[in-house]
């Protein structure tokens, strides 16, 4: 069963490949659950969105936490993955890096949530937060390097002042109708662009 350290990574090989696609429903019903109403929405109504029985969340997350958790490093997944490829399909590095920009936002909407189901003291948030690092700052390199090798980005910005920046502009946009943090993020890539680049 899933625990607040492995919910969310791949199953083992002994695994229905039903069974792995219900989580994978499971995971993105509660994601967008978690977006719209928060981390505390009742499990009947990600339940209702994923089409499944209560039982069944339970059956994968016995917890609260766990299925955070595994929301956490579902989406994770999901960000590092879209990287390469929007860099493959762009019309520009910039381009490419913008669109990785907005679901990394959408990420962190999910991700302040969860102060309030793990202390940011224990063992289990320290271990998600290095995942989150050691997943997601290699594409933002990535993303932003070929950006400034095509000219469209000032250089001497690092990946992980970019991260950062982003995050800070997203705490508090919750519960907030007159904070649109994406219109700040906008600005802030703006901001980076060389001043000749369209």
């Amino acid at each position: 069963m899933p625990t607040a350290d492995n919910a969310g990574k791949a199953p083992g090989p002994g695994k229905r490949a039903d069974a792995v696609r219900n989580q994978q429903k499971l995971l993105a019903a509660a994601a967008e659950v978690f977006v719209t109403s928060g981390v505390d929405a009742p499990i009947r109504e990600i339940a209702a969105r994923a089409g499944v029985g209560m039982g069944t969340i339970y059956r994968h997350f016995p917890t609260r936490a766990d299925l955070v958790v595994a929301v956490f490093r579902h989406q994770v997944e999901a960000c590092a993955e879209a990287g390469p490829a929007l860099l493959a399909e762009a019309d520009s590095p910039m381009s490419a890096l913008r669109q990785w920009i907005d679901l990394f936002v959408d990420f962190l909407v999910t991700k302040h949530g969860l102060a309030n189901t793990l202390q940011p003291d224990s063992s289990g948030f320290t271990a998600l937060h290095t995942y989150f690092l050691d997943r997601l700052l290699p594409v933002a390199e990535q993303l932003l390097g070929a950006a400034v090798e095509a000219g469209e980005v000032r250089s001497g910005v690092g990946a992980y002042e970019l991260m950062r920046g982003v995050g800070n502009l997203c705490i508090g946009s919750e519960g907030d109708p007159r904070y649109d943090p994406r219109r700040l993020v906008a600005l802030l890539l703006q901001g980076l662009q060389q001043p000749d680049a369209s």
